[in-house]
Order: structure tokens, then sequence, then C-alpha cells
């Protein structure tokens, strides 16, 4: 269940009012590249599933082989999967247990939020680090796969490095919203 489910929401988490300052110039950049980021992953996975299709049909009726169709389809997969993770938090949209939810108090619940952003917040830094690590390391030794078409594997490490830096920041905008002065009421 997710976490905006968790606080008794359906569907997407709302929107709080825009922010003024860094913290909302921040969340702001953020939305609009998670808005276009997610209409590439859309565009991506449909891209992998014509691509599958097509590898089935050249297979199965011209006997051709289609090695380079399944990297591809591999290759727009991770785009998708990777490109998409900081809007995916953005509308905490990700697994969460709403059993602590239900039973902590809203000021507990509050702190259970912003010490998962923590902990979520170093592991993601952690692979971003590694990811942008594997992707220099594969550009300067112009890494490729094992098969015969060989493709770069700076591609899908780019992926890797821009996607998870791109979370790591969403939760760090996240984290930070946490210890903001709260509105009056």
């Amino acid at each position: 269940m997710s976490q905006a489910a968790e606080a008794g929401a359906i569907g997407p988490a709302p929107r709080p009012p825009a922010r003024p300052g860094l913290l909302g110039a921040a969340e702001r950049t953020l939305a609009w590249l998670n808005a276009r980021l997610l209409l590439l992953s859309m565009l991506a996975l449909l891209a992998a599933a014509g691509v599958l299709t097509s590898s089935v049909v050249t297979r199965y009726f011209l006997k051709l082989p289609t090695d380079w169709q399944d990297e591809a389809s591999v290759f727009l997969m991770v785009f998708a999967t990777f490109a998409c993770g900081a809007a995916v938090q953005a509308e905490r949209g990700h697994v969460g247990i709403a059993a602590l939810a239900s039973v902590l108090s809203p000021r507990a619940n509050r702190i259970r939020l912003a010490a998962s952003d923590l902990v979520s917040l170093l592991f993601c830094s952690l692979f971003a680090w590694k990811s942008w690590a594997m992707f220099h390391e594969a550009l300067v030794e112009h890494q490729v796969t094992e098969s015969s078409w060989g493709p770069p594997l700076w591609i899908p490490y780019s992926a890797m490095a821009l996607g998870m830096s791109l979370l790591s920041l969403q939760l760090a905008v996240q984290l930070a919203a946490h210890f903001r002065p709260r509105e009056a009421t």
C-alpha cells in the first residue's frame, strides 16, 4: 500500500499549495521534470512492447534472428523504470506499511515518514553514486554488451544514474519539507 493511502487518501496524494522559496522552486522544477519523464517512460514502454511484438512476428513468420530486439527492449524498460522513480515518489506511490500508520499518532507517523525518507535517501544516494561510477567506467572503457549487436553499456547505466539521482533529489526535497515551519490553520 502506498504511503499516500496510509494517510487515508484515495488516488494520488493531493498537491499542497505552491511553497515560496528554494524548497518551492525545487518542488516545482521536479514536478515539471517528472511530468516529462513520465511521458517519456510511457513512450519507452510502448516502444519496448512494439519491439518485442515485432521480434516475435519476425522470428515466427520470417525465421530471422532478432538479437538486437531483446536488448533494445531491455534498455527501453530500464529507462522507463528508473526515469519515473522520482515521479512515483513525489506521489508517495511506493509501497509502504499501512499497519503502522493506522496505530501511530499523527506526530509519530510524521516522524516515521521522515525517518523512511531519510533511510531511502541514503540508500538511493548510494545507488546513484555507484550508478554514476558504472556509467563512467563503461564510457571510458568503451564497454558493450556481450551480444552480437553489442550496444554500449553506458546507455542503461546513464538511465540508472540519472533516475536514481532524481529520486534522491525528490527524497531530499520531501525530507526538507518535513522540517519546514507549519502554516497556521
